[in-house]
C-alpha cells in the first residue's frame, strides 16, 4: 500500500462509493440499534431493509456488495489505460494485477476470515467481500487487457448462462438435481466438497459464485468504458439509465424462472443489482458531474477514496465501544437510545480519522 494523491478522478465514483461505505460502516447497525430503542413500525421497516432477507427477495442491503464489486469495475478502464500508457509491454501488468489480488484476499481473510484469531479452526478460506472484489478484479482486468469489447460483452453473459444452467441442472450426488434452495444447490455443494471445514459455513457460497462476481464487476466496467466515451454527459446519463432500467425489467422476468437469491448470487441477482448500481451512477453523475453540485458530497468522498482502509478499520476496530467509553455518561440520559447514538460516535470517531487522511492528502491505495 502506498499514499498517492487524488487528482484527475471522476468525484462521482468516489461520491458513490463512499455513500456504499457509509451503508456498510454505519447505516446497518444504526438503524438496528435505533429500531431496539424506537421500537415502532417505522423503524422496523427501515432496520428490515438494512438486513439480506432469509432466501428469496431483494431488501435494500443486498445492493451494497454488488455496488462495492460495480465500482470496482467502472474504474478499471480509468486505471489500466493509465498503467499501460507507461510500460512498454501489458504483460508488465500482471504482477500489478496479481499483488492487488493477493492483498484482497489477506485483507479478506484479516477482516472475516478470522485469520487473527490465529485458531485454524475458525479459520475460513473464502468468505467475504473483498475476496469476491480480488476475484471480480481479476479477470475483468485480464478480460479488458486481451480481448475487445465485443468479446467482453460475450463473456459477461456466458458468466450468468453457465451459471445459471449449473445452478438449475447439475446433479448433486446424494441429493439430485441442483435447486435454488438452502443446501440443495450446486454451489454450495462445490464449496463443501473443496474447502471442506474451512469453508463459509452458512448459506453464502462463493466458488462457483464467482462467475457472478466476474459479472457484476464486468457491468461496472462497461459503465466505466460509457463513461470514457467522447459524448455529451448528458447523452451518457440516458445511456446509464436505460441500460439500468432494461436490466432491472429483464431480471424481474425471469425471476420467475430463476429467482432472485443474494446469497447464492443467482445470475437474476446480478442483473438486478447491476441494474440498481447503474440508476445510482446515473444519478449521482448527473447531480455532481453535470449539474455541479459538489460541497454536498465532500464527506462521502472522504470515505470513498479511503473506502479499502474505512472497510478493514471497522471490521477490525470496534469503533461503537470506543465510543462507548468516551460517551458513557449519555446513557442515564438516553436510555434505550444509547446503543444508537455510540453507534453514531463510533463512526465519528472513524470519519475523523478519514477526514484526518483526506487533509493530509494520504490516500491509501493497494
Amino acid at each position: 500500500m502506498k499514499s498517492t494523491s487524488n487528482a484527475n478522478r471522476i468525484q462521482s465514483i468516489d461520491a458513490l462509493r463512499g455513500f456504499d461505505m457509509l451503508m456498510i460502516i454505519f447505516a446497518d447497525r444504526f438503524f438496528y440499534t435505533l429500531n431496539k430503542g424506537a421500537e415502532n413500525s417505522f423503524t422496523a421497516e427501515l432496520a428490515k431493509q438494512f438486513e439480506h432477507p432469509e432466501w428469496f427477495g431483494f431488501h435494500f442491503y443486498d445492493i451494497i456488495m454488488p455496488l462495492f464489486l460495480f465500482l470496482v469495475g467502472v474504474v478499471i478502464p480509468f486505471s489500466l489505460e493509465k498503467r499501460n500508457a507507461q510500460i512498454r509491454s501489458k504483460k508488465l501488468l500482471y504482477p500489478h494485477l496479481l499483488k492487488r489480488f493477493v492483498i484482497l484476499f489477506i485483507l479478506g481473510w484479516i477482516v472475516q476470515g478470522n485469520l487473527l484469531s490465529f485458531d485454524i479452526n475458525q479459520f475460513k478460506i473464502y468468505s467475504n467481500t473483498l475476496q469476491a472484489i480480488a476475484v471480480g478484479y481479476l479477470f475483468s482486468c485480464f478480460f479488458y487487457i486481451n480481448f475487445s469489447k465485443k468479446v467482453r460483452y460475450l463473456l459477461f453473459f456466458v458468466c450468468l448462462i453457465v451459471y445459471s444452467c449449473l445452478l438449475e441442472f447439475i446433479a448433486i450426488p446424494g441429493i439430485g438435481k441442483s435447486e435454488l434452495l438452502p443446501d440443495k444447490n450446486i454451489a454450495l455443494y462445490i464449496d463443501h466438497l473443496v474447502f471442506g471445514r474451512f469453508d463459509d459455513g452458512y448459506q453464502y457460497t462463493w466458488l462457483l459464485t464467482g462467475l457472478g462476481f466476474i459479472a457484476t464487476t464486468l457491468s461496472g466496467l462497461f459503465a466505466g468504458e460509457l463513461l470514457r466515451l467522447h459524448w455529451k454527459k448528458e447523452k451518457i446519463v440516458l445511456y446509464l439509465v436505460f441500460i439500468g432500467v432494461t436490466a432491472i425489467c429483464l431480471s424481474s422476468i425471469l425471476n420467475i424462472w430463476h429467482p432472485i437469491v443474494k446469497k447464492i448470487w443467482t445470475s437474476t441477482f446480478v442483473l438486478f443489482s447491476s441494474g440498481l448500481c447503474y440508476l445510482l451512477l446515473a444519478l449521482f453523475y448527473w447531480i455532481i458531474d453535470i449539474k455541479g453540485y459538489v460541497k454536498w458530497s465532500l464527506p462521502l468522498k472522504i470515505i470513498g477514496i479511503n473506502a479499502i482502509t474505512a472497510y478493514v478499520a471497522s471490521h477490525i476496530i470496534d469503533f461503537p465501544s470506543i465510543a462507548k467509553q468516551l460517551l458513557f455518561g449519555f446513557e442515564q440520559f438516553l436510555g434505550k437510545y444509547y446503543d444508537a447514538f455510540t453507534t453514531l460516535g463510533g463512526f465519528a470517531i472513524l470519519y475523523l480519522i478519514l477526514w484526518y487522511m483526506h487533509k493530509n492528502k494520504t490516500y491509501i491505495k493497494i
